[in-house]
């Protein structure tokens, strides 16, 4: 039977704090076939990816968050306190940078996260002698048109992203052409509930028993995700590109007059 197991832990304390300790006190034993969620913010802190809080204002932040993001629309274009950016394939609000439960600090998101988390996978493989378990890094952003936050997969490792069901029958028997099954992200939904948002201290949860896992030790991150250009929603996202390209050119341009 599906099982999710959440995991207390002590904070992680900014500006930088070790996550081996903690997965080796807190975490119990591990079974083969278990998937481990774990929140960005802690692996942020792992790796140091922290900035004091000086002065606590905008101009600040968002100095932080045009550094940061992939992609960026400036504030001044959004109607809402947060800017809207793309960070690691991700549409996500300030680039993921977060100051709560951050004690004084900016917390960003991890970098390299998937050979971070592939990392994390190989220890807990070795410790427990496991050959199937996987990783899953999350954090919370809005969906369009909805109240309310939801989980999303921001790295992983050691399992396939996507179920594919293309070419299977439907229940009347046509082949499907199209579908296929977000797992990453479905989890990382449901687990986000589960391990909270605010004082829970529950930065880790472990999914057992998932049978429609499919494991592996390949990297498997690139099967998740689409060139901006070709994704359905291309037509709301093209105000990304074209003002990132517009970032490149302007910075083109000043290397260029140096």
């Amino acid at each position: 039977m599906l099982q999710f197991i959440p995991v207390k832990t002590r904070p992680l304390l900014p500006p930088k704090d070790d996550i081996y300790p903690v997965l080796d006190k807190y975490l119990p034993p591990l079974k083969e076939g278990d998937v481990i969620m774990v929140t960005s913010k802690i692996l942020g802190i792992h790796q140091g990816r922290c900035v004091k809080i000086e002065k606590d204002t905008r101009e600040e932040k968002d100095a932080l968050i045009m550094r940061e993001a992939d992609y960026y629309i400036p504030r001044a274009q959004v109607p809402h306190e947060y800017s809207l950016t793309i960070k690691d394939n991700t549409l996500v609000a300030s680039a993921g940078i977060d100051k709560s439960n951050g004690n004084g600090y900016y917390v960003f998101w991890p970098t390299q996260t998937n050979k971070l988390l592939r990392e994390v996978c190989v220890y807990l493989k070795k410790k427990y002698r496991l050959q199937k378990l996987a990783v899953i890094a999350i954090d919370s952003h809005s969906l369009p048109l909805r109240h309310g936050t939801t989980g999303v997969a921001m790295g992983f490792y050691g399992l396939k992203p996507v179920k594919d069901y293309r070419g299977r029958p439907d229940i009347f028997g046509r082949k499907l052409k199209v579908t296929r099954a977000n797992v990453v992200d479905s989890l990382a939904s449901f687990c986000n509930l589960l391990m909270g948002e605010s004082n829970e201290t529950t930065p880790l949860l472990i999914v057992r028993d998932a049978l429609f896992i499919d494991f592996t030790n390949r990297q498997t991150y690139h099967q998740l995700f689409m060139p901006i250009t070709q994704d359905i929603f291309y037509p709301l996202l093209k105000k990304f590109h074209a003002l990132q390209k517009k970032k490149f050119a302007i910075q083109h341009d000043r290397r260029h007059h140096h």
